[in-house]
């Protein structure tokens, strides 16, 4: 690739993938794939059974999007059950875990800004409380 061209368009074949406990993420948009500076773009496909836990991120907001799948989503202390074509907003620095609620792969697109930070990227806070006991002191409220 020549260091000219502009890394404007992503296709299957040049996605980044990484494999997390959580399930594959398919990077579409981050530093050094495409040019944004301000946003970065992943699919999650998370099987049954598994979950992204309590976690936040210090400097970056970010929008779930449910492609597929049932989500229990939290953000804070508040969760909802998210299906195809809703979201939840996540503010900055604000806990939020994603998992999956149904018996099929969930599917989701994690769009977060900004793109680059000096702090870390993600911090666990899964085995602390209020976080560590949370999902198991109340029923999960459906949205909508």
């Amino acid at each position: 690739m020549s260091p000219d061209r502009a890394l404007r368009f992503v296709t299957s074949g040049e996605m980044d993938v990484e494999t997390l406990p959580w399930g594959p993420h398919e990077w579409l948009c981050r530093p050094g794939l495409t040019d944004a500076e301000d946003l970065l773009l992943v699919r999650v496909r998370m099987p049954p059974g598994t979950a992204h836990p309590f976690h936040r991120h210090p400097l970056m907001e970010e929008i779930i999007y449910v492609i597929s799948g049932i989500a229990e989503q939290w953000v804070d202390r508040e969760s909802r059950t998210l299906g195809p074509g809703e979201i939840a907003h996540i503010p900055r620095d604000i806990v939020h875990g994603t998992y999956n609620a149904g018996n099929e792969t969930l599917v989701f697109l994690a769009i977060l800004s900004p793109a680059r930070s000096s702090a870390p990227a993600l911090v666990d806070v899964s085995q602390e409380e209020p976080w560590r006991s949370l999902r198991t002191q109340g029923a999960v409220r459906s949205a909508g």
